[in-house]
């Protein structure tokens, strides 16, 4: 599992002088000391970090061939790897017939530690190889001059993996700082026994593998980076397809809706037109309900084709009709009135205009509620108040219980009205309240702010 976590370097501390010197430095000395923090908090900072191998997941990578108990062990895979490195590390260290089998196991068993360690302290490890490594050249001084220094085959084969495995498991800064603090390592023996010709000095040799199978481990990052960043990418393709698909759906369902409702309202409209002709020398209150039943028909698919029509086709252009405002509600009100149910209607403080978002949605809701009164509650008697006041637009729709002799069935099941008050009523950062009232009957109660004109030009 590679450790992705980001260092943010900040400049050095002492105040605001230390900052500003720090920033009028040269580039080069802000890079060099931006690197330098960089290395403490990879090599230093987190050199006791616990951080252990997660195992594998049991659908990827050939454990997906797998089934039953084996399946169950391939997660542990990479742990498994690792330690047969180590093992064979070790094998490597300990096999020197000119020392005794105690030395050979010692050395074979630090070849073996740092390895092991990489599965839950990696930038241990690489300390650790480090150490490792100068205790096992004296201890191993017999014929070391014919093998290298200071990397003995054991230490060599360890530092090898070591330096892979954490590289895996780290970010290539990491990686880089390890290769290259290992290159000094060398140096810094080199100057300490390079003065006799009888020792050659191998660190170029293990510079050069690991540099090789560092680049192996960088190609690596680089795909498994690419293939996550190609995931999210598809994850994300494959939500906006879903959501296309669905509002597809919902452009589906409301074209349909159209079509269905406004074929049946102009049946209703032609009906209600013909209706009066049928009967020999119909009652003027039949005519009248007949004309109002036409009326309504008429209106309400005016404003279905408006709303609705925009589905239709992208060309679609939607009529110049006025949408309704407050001075209609007389109308909405009467028409109610003549469906059966008794509205009073209230007006409180200086009756002014509002914006139009207000005036409509004011209209809306005190439709919507007297809707639901005829719904839920026919027979009941409803009252609408309406209050002017300084900082917006107040509404009040109440209605009493239903009748208990009324012979009208309320309608069962609950809609969608109270939600898209509510809707409204948040589109304009307003209040709303809706409950039922201590007499049986139900309230809303709505609060649209409107600011002033002061306020609105400020």
């Amino acid at each position: 599992m590679t450790d992705t976590t980001e260092t943010h370097m900040t400049p050095p501390h002492g105040g605001s002088g230390g900052y500003d010197a720090y920033k009028f430095r040269s580039p080069e000395f802000r890079a060099a000391v931006d690197a330098l923090r960089g290395l403490r908090h990879d090599l230093i900072s987190d050199a006791f970090a616990y951080r252990p191998l997660p195992p594998r997941s049991a659908g990827k990578g050939l454990s997906r061939l797998l089934t039953g108990r084996l399946r169950e062990y391939a997660v542990w895979t990479p742990h498994a790897v690792i330690t047969a490195a180590g093992l064979i590390a070790m094998l490597i260290g300990s096999d020197n017939s000119g020392r005794g089998a105690a030395t050979n196991l010692f050395v074979g068993v630090l070849a073996l530690v740092p390895i092991l360690l990489t599965i839950v302290r990696p930038i241990m490890a690489f300390w650790l190889s480090l150490a490792a490594t100068a205790i096992a050249y004296p201890m191993a001084f017999v014929n070391s001059w014919q093998q290298g220094w200071p990397w003995l085959p054991g230490s060599f084969a360890c530092h090898l993996v070591v330096l892979t495995v954490v590289a895996l498991r780290t970010r290539p800064r990491t990686a880089a700082w390890m290769w290259l603090l290992t290159g000094a390592y060398g140096l810094i023996w080199q100057a300490a026994l390079g003065g006799s010709h009888y020792y050659r000095s191998n660190t170029v040799e293990l510079l050069f593998i690991s540099a090789l199978s560092m680049l192996v481990v960088s190609v690596w990052h680089i795909r498994r980076s690419a293939e996550q960043t190609v995931t999210a990418q598809q994850t994300v393709t494959e939500h906006e397809r879903s959501r296309r698909t669905l509002l597809e759906e919902r452009t589906t369902i409301a074209r349909e809706l159209h079509d269905v409702v406004a074929h049946h309202m102009s049946v209703v409209a032609i009906q209600a037109e013909a209706a009066p002709y049928r009967v020999e020398n119909p009652p003027p209150e039949l005519e009248k309900a007949f004309a109002t039943i036409r009326e309504n028909a008429v209106a309400a698919l005016t404003e279905l084709r408006r709303v609705l029509g925009v589905v239709r086709a992208e060309d679609y252009e939607a009529p110049d009709a006025p949408q309704p405002t407050l001075a209609d509600l007389d109308g909405l009100i009467d028409n109610v009135r003549e469906a059966g149910l008794s509205v009073d209607k209230a007006v409180t403080g200086a009756v002014r205009e509002l914006p139009q978002g207000v005036e409509l949605s004011a209209y809306r809701i005190v439709q919507e509620a007297l809707s639901n009164t005829l719904r839920h509650a026919p027979g009941a008697s409803a009252r609408v108040e309406i209050g002017y006041v300084l900082g917006g637009l107040g509404l009040r729709i109440v209605n009493g219980p239903r009748p208990e002799l009324s012979l009208l069935k309320p309608s069962s099941g609950a809609g969608h009205g109270i939600t898209g008050m509510r809707e409204r009523v948040s589109m304009l950062n307003g209040e709303m309240t809706a409950g039922a009232t201590d007499e049986g009957g139900y309230e809303v109660a709505v609060f649209l702010p409107v600011p002033l004109r002061g306020e609105g030009e400020a």
